[in-house]
This record gives structure tokens, C-alpha cells and sequence, in this order.
């Protein structure tokens, strides 16, 4: 069993998930007393969010290069970045290591072309879904016509998650604001919803709606299993 290196604390809200996704999907796989062998270094997201306000991306890359850093020297055989919108460094990251970084996007990606769609909805923090770095790989390396909110939403979406999601805050008002930000983008066309924010399946779950979901966090700790084993 290879050794899976998680750069997690943003927030470590969904960094819990990613491991017990991957320890409960390890023991699926082989049963018995198995779990994932991993390591993880996590960051303190209070840092690397006011790097985040001030565009400030070089900085967050250096701290989160040292982390890869950190877990390579541990022994890692592979990372996950345990977050989507910090997939904006993930070239400097995999560039200053020596083992392969498993990008998010690319693991989803592949999920949507297999299901046969084409046409998704990206929901995420203001960064992921405004700018190129994570839905310009899905249009440009996959094919896919990426949909997102209109500038309200988008900030709705982006304040749930920093203001509720990231302090373990689940209020049902915000799942029923986004279920219906949601129906908006499926009324335009989209076949689906990328949940493009690792905290937001914590508050968007499949019996919440008919729509098909495409939960990056799950996929992710999937794709990990997949090559660990």
C-alpha cells in the first residue's frame, strides 16, 4: 500500500473528511483491520485565507510548497492538496517535488466525462469560480461548458463557506439557498453540480436533491484509494 500525503487545514473541517473517506474506503476495499497508510500536514487556514484577500499567491505557494516539502521528506509516495481553491499553486507544487500531485479538478473531470455529461455547474469559493486556473482545465484540457452563478450568488455561495462552512456551522436556511442557486443552473442547462469547495458537502448531501452532484471531496479521497491500493 503506497503512502498518501494530505496537505489539509483548509479548513480542517474538510480535511477530517478526506480522512475518514479514505480510511473508511480503504477498509471497504481490502476489510479486516485495514486502513489507509497516510500523512498529513495541515496548515493554519487563518494564514493562508488572509493570503487569499490579498492576492497574495506566491506567499500561500511557498507555505504550502514547504508542506509537500514536509511530506515527501516523510515518506509520502504521492498528495493531495485537500482543498480546491488552493489548486491556483498547484503547478508550483508539483514543479518543487518529486512525487505526483493528484490535481482535484482532474479527478472530477474524468467522474463528469464517465456519467457522459457535458455541460456542469461550478460551485466554489469567488476564486474557483471566477477565475481560469481550476474551470478553464475543465473546458480547456476536457471539453466541458462550465456554468456558473450570476455575481450575487457567487458571493452568497463564497460567504457560506468562509462565514459558516469553514467554522463547522450548518444552517439550513444556506443549504436552501443553495439548493436554490443550484436549480438556477440546472434551469440554464447544466447537467450537473461540481460541489467545487471541500466544505460544501458537509452541507450539500445526494438526498438533498434530485440533481446529479459531483463531490470533489469524495472523488478526490476515491482517486487517492484508487492509486494507494
Amino acid at each position: 500500500m503506497k503512502i498518501i500525503g494530505l496537505i489539509g487545514g483548509m479548513s480542517w473541517e474538510s480535511s477530517a473528511e478526506y480522512y475518514r473517506l479514505i480510511n473508511e474506503g480503504v477498509r471497504q476495499r481490502l476489510g479486516g483491520q485495514h486502513n489507509a497508510k497516510t500523512l498529513m500536514y495541515t496548515v493554519d487556514f487563518q494564514e493562508i485565507e488572509h493570503m487569499q484577500q490579498r492576492a497574495a499567491w506566491d506567499e500561500a505557494a511557498d507555505v504550502l510548497i514547504d508542506s509537500a516539502r514536509r511530506l515527501q521528506a516523510g515518506g509520502a509516495d504521492f498528495l493531495l492538496l485537500c482543498t480546491n481553491t488552493m489548486h491556483k499553486v498547484a503547478p508550483n507544487i508539483t514543479q518543487a517535488v518529486g512525487i505526483p500531485l493528484i490535481h482535484i479538478a482532474d479527478a472530477t473531470a474524468e467522474r463528469i466525462r464517465e456519467a457522459g455529461l457535458t455541460r456542469i455547474g461550478l460551485l466554489g469559493t469567488r476564486f474557483t469560480m471566477e477565475q481560469d486556473f481550476y474551470k478553464g482545465k475543465l473546458i480547456n484540457e476536457y471539453g466541458l461548458d462550465v456554468l456558473i452563478p450570476n455575481e450575487a450568488d457567487r458571493e452568497r455561495i463564497h460567504a457560506i463557506i468562509y462565514d459558516e462552512l469553514c467554522q463547522g456551522k450548518i444552517i439550513d436556511e444556506s443549504r436552501a439557498d443553495y439548493l436554490r442557486i443550484m436549480q438556477k443552473l440546472t434551469d440554464r442547462g447544466a447537467q450537473g453540480i461540481i460541489l467545487g469547495c471541500t466544505e460544501i458537502t458537509l452541507l450539500i448531501k445526494p438526498h438533498h436533491t434530485p440533481i446529479a452532484l459531483f463531490d470533489t471531496t469524495a472523488i478526490h479521497a476515491q482517486k487517492a484509494i484508487e492509486l494507494a491500493l
